[in-house]
């Protein structure tokens, strides 16, 4: 089996990001402001968005296929992503998740930027969401 690569997806190849979302039925979307990281095993298996966000980004989109879930994919792929941020990382999740994402060094404690904050108002209306922070140390 080929081994699974992580990394930035170069713009010509954003198409596929997309592509990836639809095909596993995700009502996901790339976005063209972020930075599209994958997991590829020969194709995408996984993706995420950083959209640059006040002093910081904001991670959308992480899924993985649904046939390579329960390897650690996802948190490669975040632990890959973050990585080469400065600033916080910020994300909105089911309360669900909060446990995965305090792995990857996520915490509650947040201090959202105001356009954050009143997007999540606006997914709270329709679902359980909360926001959780990663801050670099320096």
């Amino acid at each position: 089996m080929t081994a699974i690569a992580y990394a930035l997806l170069e713009t010509p190849l954003w198409p596929l990001m997309n592509k990836f979302y639809r095909s596993h039925q995700s009502s996901m979307k790339a976005s063209k402001e972020a930075q599209l990281w994958v997991a590829r095993q020969e194709q995408i298996i996984a993706g995420l968005c950083l959209r640059p966000a006040a002093h910081g980004h904001w991670l959308t989109g992480l899924f993985v296929a649904p046939a390579s879930r329960g390897q650690g994919i996802a948190a490669r792929l975040v632990n890959c992503a973050v990585s080469a941020c400065e600033g916080p990382v910020w994300l909105f999740c089911d309360p669900e998740l909060q446990k995965f994402y305090e792995g990857l060094g996520f915490s509650l404690d947040v201090e959202l930027p105001y356009a954050l904050h009143e997007r999540l108002v606006r997914y709270q209306r329709n679902k359980a969401m909360i926001a959780m922070q990663l801050t670099p140390t320096p």
